[in-house]
């Protein structure tokens, strides 16, 4: 515009130097000299008026767009903050419900542990199978979070799937059968490549227990079929596939291409009718694209689904992992565990008396400091949200004791919210290791064994 209103004043002082010098020469008369004056006059008046009206235009415009700049910033807070405050409360919610969890687990282990008749044992089964299927659940709904914002790290090490995940199908196959749907898993692999292999066993994990939730809920009756296929072996690699595969309600052609395409959205009809639309599957795409996989899906609508993956995993030499390896502790050691909760101070007894600890508690992390102070441990369960002082502060103020720097006492952080920065912060505190809530009985004899013998 700027360049237009230049270009048109050169051509109007142009015009009227023209004119004059016609008008010296006498080459033309005054009064067509001051008609051409006059129409020139008019032009630029004109022209002057839509030059103005543009650049009021423009200004309206940026004033517009500022305006809306604002706006758009404003949202972005409100989001940001929402986005914030729905992270809290998912921490929130996964502690509040990891905590009594915690508690039936371990009441449920002692009950186990105590004489019962068939009928009582299949009772107290049920029970815990249907307590760590809320586990799954929480864990899915947290560990998903955790890879939606993209804070998610791999961690490689020796599995062996068969033993790993056997106890995992477990827990589905009884969700199955009170849906009233038959389940069945099998693992198919050559005897003599039978070994352990290099893999993330949680993640792996993670994938199939979105599949296989979606699998059970979007199946009204027929079967859930789970195959591990270990069969087919490249030098020093597995080559391992993951099949899921349900009798369901399947989907339409459309439906397999959007989720091909890694569209999150799914119709509103269906989230309704399902109470979710199976969400986690675009977790379970990022997680095997972060493995080295991709996702498959092969569905025929009121037919059923089948996902299917395939990872290229290290062996491990022909390493085979038995079951249940860790040695029992026999001799007794002492253990300081900071614990405000009752129920759980009474769960963690049971299971580190099982191992030969004889246990003293502290019901907030002054009192365990002062304790610590005062009697002899061989190691520390420290919680980490206690009233008083929290398991961080009390954590800190241990290790700054003349005992600590003497005899450098394992110090194991303890908590219902696992997450990350949960993790991260208790190593920052000077924890030596992390043992999330519920309490699993071999990761405790794994840190018992280590810190212990």
């Amino acid at each position: 515009m700027k360049k237009k209103l230049s270009f048109f004043i050169f051509l109007s002082i142009t015009a009227i130097l023209i004119i004059g010098y016609f008008f010296f020469e006498r080459q033309i008369y005054v009064e067509l000299a001051a008609v051409f004056l006059l129409v020139l006059a008019i032009v630029q008046v004109i022209a002057l008026q839509f030059f103005l009206k543009s650049l009021l235009k423009d200004d309206v415009i940026k004033e517009n767009l500022k305006g809306r700049v604002a706006e758009l910033k404003k949202d972005l807070e409100v989001s940001e903050n929402l986005a914030e405050h729905k992270s809290i409360y998912l921490a929130n919610m996964s502690y509040e419900v990891r905590t009594p969890l915690n508690t039936v687990l371990g009441m449920l282990n002692m009950l186990k542990q105590t004489s019962l008749d068939s009928d009582q044992v299949a009772q107290v089964e049920i029970a815990e199978y249907s307590s760590m299927h809320l586990f799954q659940l929480v864990k899915m709904v947290t560990d998903n979070a955790e890879v939606d914002s993209g804070k998610v790290k791999l961690n490689f090490i020796a599995i062996d799937l068969k033993q790993d995940l056997s106890s995992l199908f477990k827990v589905f196959e009884y969700q199955a059968w009170e849906k009233g749907l038959e389940f069945d898993f099998k693992f198919l692999f050559e005897e003599k490549d039978k070994s352990s292999v290099f893999g993330d066993s949680e993640r792996i994990q993670q994938v199939l227990i979105n599949l296989i939730n979606n699998a059970i809920k979007f199946t009204n009756s027929g079967k859930i079929s789970i195959i591990i296929d270990q069969t087919v072996g490249i030098d020093h690699d597995q080559i391992v596939t993951f099949y899921v595969k349900d009798t369901g309600v399947g989907m339409r052609s459309d439906e397999v291409k959007r989720f091909l395409n890694e569209n999150k959205n799914m119709p509103a009809a269906t989230i309704k009718d399902y109470r979710g639309g199976g969400l986690g599957l675009s977790i379970s795409q990022k997680l095997v694209k972060l493995m080295g996989g991709t996702l498959k899906l092969e569905s025929k609508e009121n037919e059923g689904s089948t996902f299917y993956f395939s990872l290229q995993l290290k062996k491990t030499m022909n390493i085979k992992i038995v079951e249940d390896t860790t040695p029992t502790l026999h001799a007794k050691f002492n253990v300081l565990v900071a614990e405000d909760n009752r129920m759980n101070q009474k769960v963690i007894k049971f299971l580190l008396e099982k191992q030969g600890a004889d246990c003293t508690f502290a019901k907030n992390g002054l009192e365990a400091l002062l304790l610590y102070k005062i009697l002899d441990f061989d190691m520390v369960f420290m919680d980490i949200y206690m009233p008083d002082m929290d398991g961080y502060e009390a954590t800190k103020a241990i290790r700054e004791t003349a005992k600590y720097k003497q005899h450098k006492t394992p110090i194991i952080a303890v908590s219902a919210s696992a997450f990350e920065e949960d993790i991260e912060n208790a190593k920052r505190a000077g924890a030596n290791e992390f043992l999330a809530k519920p309490i699993e009985l071999n990761k405790l004899k794994e840190m018992l064994t280590k810190y212990a013998l």
